[in-house]
């Protein structure tokens, strides 16, 4: 295993640790900090983005890679212990910029916000991630490769910073004093998610706090105002896929209504919420409300239970299919892909109490029985134990008896 897999081994296990420890604190506290429904979206998110990530790493750190080796003029050496320093106070620089960027520039707007999506602020929000954010972030980074910093130092300063930024999401971690006024801490960042007015596109920072400092984007937690999390323009579902998709079609839209060409393109490239006069005239939009109540749709009895168990599943399998990436052909990866895919949107659906949601939950899980009866097991595993393809289809078979028995014992809602 090269660095970054070795740093990503060791690092899942100790968030979900992490993040057991946050519900023992909160629970003791006598706070909650958690519903179960938003943290498997989070969760389901942030396995799509490391799905998308697997397709998508090849072509990101190939054309680093091209450009460190083409147009630099230097190559630096990787032994050197200044590269990886300098290089991370680069790469943190060059991550001010982009998350600044990201809530500036409606179109990367569209791509940052499913991290901002959530109404609780908490250790899984942190692993709330896009999967388009591929698309345009990579070139905030391509000065790294011009200076000729090796792609080694690249790959791993880059998940040192990313990492670093899951301890900041939480809200049982008051003021650090000194630590508060130079690096990104849970004060400052839990600023950074609130859509309060004054805290609105600030603290941008992903170590340091000093660039925020520096480029006036600063603010302290205020505690006369806590802040409210979320967006303006707040999801109201646990489908993973709309969440990726929601600020994109809504700015298509806009665009395709727009009358001027000159509108067609500044919707994508002015700050999020603008919107042409003509557009916003004809198609109004409610006015964002602080006081709004918390998207909770009301579920059966055991569906919230049923939904966090299936999740469970889910991310074994996602677990799974991260390790098996490197040794599957395509077309089985791609497959798997699509399945996982799949099952996060079904499930998302479920737990958004729809009638559609049950439907989607017993397709998936004739899905998932009948890739264990093809594979003779589960994708990727070539000499899987026969017992285990009769396994799974047992479990398919249990599951949608305890989710017919939920929705016979409640009346569905509309």
């Amino acid at each position: 295993m090269n660095t970054q897999e070795v740093i990503i081994g060791w690092a899942t296990p100790a968030f979900f640790a992490l993040i057991a420890l946050e519900l023992l604190v909160a629970k003791w506290r006598g706070r909650r900090v958690y519903h179960a429904s938003d943290a498997v979206n989070s969760l389901s998110l942030g396995v799509i983005s490391q799905i998308v990530a697997v397709f998508s790493k090849l072509l990101t750190l190939g054309i680093y890679a091209w450009c460190a080796a083409h147009l630099a003029p230097w190559a630096l050496p990787a032994d050197r212990w200044w590269v990886w320093v300098s290089g991370l106070l680069l790469y943190d620089f060059l991550y001010y910029w982009l998350h600044r960027a990201g809530h500036e520039v409606n179109i990367l707007w569209a791509a940052h916000v499913v991290h901002h999506q959530s109404e609780d602020y908490n250790l899984s929000t942190a692993l709330r991630q896009t999967g388009s954010g591929v698309l345009l972030g990579w070139l905030f980074y391509l000065p790294m490769a011009l200076l000729g910093y090796p792609l080694e130092v690249f790959a791993v300063v880059a998940l040192i910073d990313l990492l670093y930024q899951f301890w900041v999401h939480t809200e049982l971690v008051g003021r650090l004093g000194w630590f508060d006024r130079v690096f990104c801490s849970p004060s400052n960042h839990r600023a950074h998610h609130a859509v309060n007015e004054r805290y609105l596109d600030r603290n941008y920072g992903g170590i340091l706090i000093l660039w925020d400092r520096l480029f006036g984007t600063f603010i302290e937690e205020d505690d006369t105002d806590p802040p409210v999390y979320g967006t303006r323009a707040p999801l109201r579902s646990w489908n993973p896929l709309w969440a990726n998709a929601e600020v994109y079609w809504a700015t298509a839209k806009d665009a395709w209504h727009a009358r001027r060409w000159r509108d067609k393109l500044l919707v994508w490239l002015k700050p999020p919420g603008w919107r042409p006069a003509d557009v916003a005239e004809r198609f109004p939009k409610p006015a964002f409300d602080m006081a709004r109540p918390r998207y909770a749709p009301a579920l059966p009895r055991g569906l919230g239970a049923y939904g966090v168990a299936q999740f469970a599943l889910l991310l074994l399998m996602g677990v799974w299919f991260l390790d098996m990436a490197k040794r599957m052909p395509a077309s089985a990866l791609l497959a798997y892909a699509a399945f996982l895919l799949f099952s996060l949107t079904a499930l998302g659906v479920l737990l958004e109490g729809r009638r559609a949601g049950s439907w989607l939950e017993a397709a998936r899980l004739a899905a998932t029985a009948l890739a264990a009866v093809v594979t003779g097991g589960w994708f990727g595993a070539a000499a899987a134990p026969p017992a285990l393809a009769p396994a799974i289809v047992a479990l398919c078979l249990g599951s949608a008896a305890a989710l017919a028995t939920i929705r016979l014992r409640t009346r569905q809602p509309a």
